[in-house]
């Protein structure tokens, strides 16, 4: 007799172990990063954890009121989406509604606050030379010298020129270079009562010394080189803007430079690294910050600068940041400072000693980990097509979803107690085999959901929820497919172990097909919905891949073991596989027939 050849069939039906092995230890590998990554509980979204929600009403410029269409709000939807995205918020959901107004609900997390800070911001960056600072409001006891007004940092270089501002500071103490306490100059006054005579002096000297007057500006317009081109009115206006500018107002801080053009000399305020309030007036802008390839945060362990955001200019920007940095390099303090300006406030404005032109720069400004990240993130995502203001702030409670998820989770306890009965109803004995890959399946699910948290930021939602309630029965029925596959082999009357390995490549076939249109369908809603669905879908395509790696690494294993053991193999009542109950027809069993005579003449006698 020849052997029968070991296939695949028989390495599977004598090694089951090994993908029992294979399952239990991912199952441990996953568990245990689950309690070292601390996150042992999924993250709920903001129907079930509470959260932000945030109405926002799209304003239109001065003579842009056709701006406010249905490209430029999807365009704004989907920054804010990435912005958000960016900083690991998961479930935030941004939507319109109506023709200008977008809704933004952000569940409570990590870096909500972060995300509604910035969902809103317009992010329109400018780089301006800086004409005048000088500290503001409570902070201002007498004329400072720019010595003394480091501004919003005092480090924000091209990575090649670290000690760029060393000159700049040197100039800016020299007291042989003084003027009558001209803030141009880098000297104090002398006296608190000589001060608002000689702000007003230096103000005006800085208008009339634009030190950029041949910088073209972001929109392709020449800026305004001097306040004479500009007339006296525009000059004494902006003087008066400067002098009666309270940086340490909330309210002022918000109005200052309001309705400035890039090409028009503005006032603005800023935060210098002791937390003080400046306030500057600043030339043409000569850099847009859409001239920004790309912006990342680090934290610089070679300086003190801590947390600093690297920013990279296109080819064009870095022509421009060139060009503006050697021209403010020949001037003294604070004309050799360029501010870094970001929706109408100084960010950074740092001294320069010589022209950048690696095409690189960095800004530090005593930020810390969440600031830096957050300015990168918008820097790298763009400026909005419009300009929108917070029509109302609602805080979102979990009672309702709470409720609510009490009630699914209670609807999906009694769904898996009935399929549980009729398991133990129909299948009896084999109803140990489903209940077990049930509760594995179960597990994996959970430990996964709590993983993907802080990995990609999923979150489960109500609509999560009831996907995973419907995997129950995607899981149940790939079960069934088998048993009745392993049924059908007994009926035709084989017995229990070869009837396993016979029945599975047709069982394989069937899950597989089942799953993939279940898989596709899942995707499909996937990428065609917006907010909560997308939890539905999520889930529904995770447990669907999840029922994939069950049947093939436990399932099929465990009934290949438990068909050794005589209470199945035996086709034990309580089995569930019981030849008798299922109609099993006889053996098949060969008999050998006589053989017949030959043909040929038959004698007519003996017919």
């Amino acid at each position: 007799m020849v052997a029968p050849k070991k296939g695949k069939n028989a390495s599977a039906q004598s090694k089951p172990g090994r993908s029992l092995a294979l399952i239990l230890i991912a199952i441990v590998a996953l568990t245990g990063g689950m309690f070292a990554s601390g996150h042992t509980t999924p993250r709920l979204g903001i129907d079930l954890a509470g959260g932000t929600s945030i109405t926002l009403r799209a304003v239109p410029e001065a003579g842009q009121e056709s701006a406010i269409n249905k490209t430029n709000m999807d365009t704004a939807v989907d920054i804010m989406n990435r912005r958000v995205n960016g900083l690991g918020v998961s479930e935030a959901e941004v939507q319109t509604q109506g023709d200008r107004n977008i809704i933004v609900n952000i569940p409570k997390g990590t870096n909500s606050a972060e995300a509604r800070k910035q969902v809103g911001t317009t992010a329109k960056l400018y780089f301006r030379p800086v004409l005048a600072t000088e500290l503001s409001g409570a902070n201002a006891t007498g004329t400072p010298s720019a010595s003394e007004t480091g501004g919003a940092s005092d480090k924000a270089t091209d990575k090649a020129t670290d000690k760029a501002t060393d000159k700049a500071t040197d100039k800016a103490t020299d007291g042989d270079k003084a003027t009558d306490g001209d803030k141009a100059s880098g000297t104090p006054s002398d006296s608190a009562s000589a001060s608002a005579t000689s702000q007003g002096r230096a103000a005006s000297d800085a208008l009339k010394a634009d030190p950029s007057p041949s910088v073209t500006s972001s929109d392709g317009a020449s800026p305004s080189p001097s306040a004479s081109a500009s007339g006296d009115d525009a000059t004494a206006k902006l003087q008066q803007q400067y002098a009666a500018l309270d940086c340490t107002d909330k309210n002022a801080r918000a109005k200052a430079g309001d309705g400035a053009k890039p090409g028009e000399q503005t006032v603005a305020c800023g935060q210098n690294s002791q937390g003080q309030w400046q306030k500057y007036i600043l030339g043409a802008a000569a850099v847009d910050g859409t001239e920004v390839d790309e912006a990342e945060a680090v934290y610089n362990t070679q300086t003190a600068a801590g947390w600093t955001v690297t920013m990279k200019f296109t080819d064009k920007g870095s022509k421009k940041f060139a060009d503006i940095t050697g021209k403010l390099a020949q001037n003294q303090s604070p004309q050799n400072q360029f501010a870094i300006v970001l929706d109408n406030e100084v960010v950074s404005d740092p001294y320069v000693s010589q022209a950048l032109t690696g095409g690189n720069a960095e800004i530090s400004g005593n930020f810390d980990q969440e600031e830096a990240q957050g300015l990168a993130n918008v820097l790298s995502y763009g400026a909005l097509p419009l300009t929108f203001k917070e029509d109302s702030v609602t805080t979102v409670t979990a009672a309702l979803g709470g409720e609510q998820l009490h009630a699914g989770l209670i609807a999906g306890a009694i769904g898996l107690a009935l399929v549980v009965l009729y398991l133990l109803f129909y299948y009896r004995g084999l109803s140990f085999i489903a209940v077990c890959s049930l509760l594995v399946s179960a597990g994996l699910t959970y430990v996964i959901m709590a993983l993907l948290g802080p990995t990609i930021g999923f979150a489960l939602n109500l609509p999560a929820v009831c996907g995973a309630i419907v995997a129950i029965g995607i899981t149940a029925d790939s079960f069934i497919v088998y048993f009745e596959r392993v049924r059908d082999e007994i009926r035709e009357g084989r017995t229990l172990r070869p009837a396993v390995e016979r029945a599975w490549p047709r069982a394989r076939r069937t899950i597989l097909v089942s799953d993939f249109v279940s898989f596709l369908a899942a995707a499909v809603l996937f990428v065609v919905t917006v907010g909560k669905v997308q939890g539905f879908a999520f889930t529904l395509g995770l447990t669907t891949l999840l029922d994939v790696v069950v049947v093939f690494l436990f399932t099929k294993p465990l009934l290949t073991l438990m068909a050794r053991r005589k209470f199945f193999s035996s086709g034990h009542k309580w089995s569930g596989l019981d030849p008798k109950a299922l109609g099993a027809k006889p053996p098949l069993r060969r008999t050998r027939r006589p053989s017949r005579p030959a043909a040929g003449p038959v004698d007519p006698k003996e017919a």
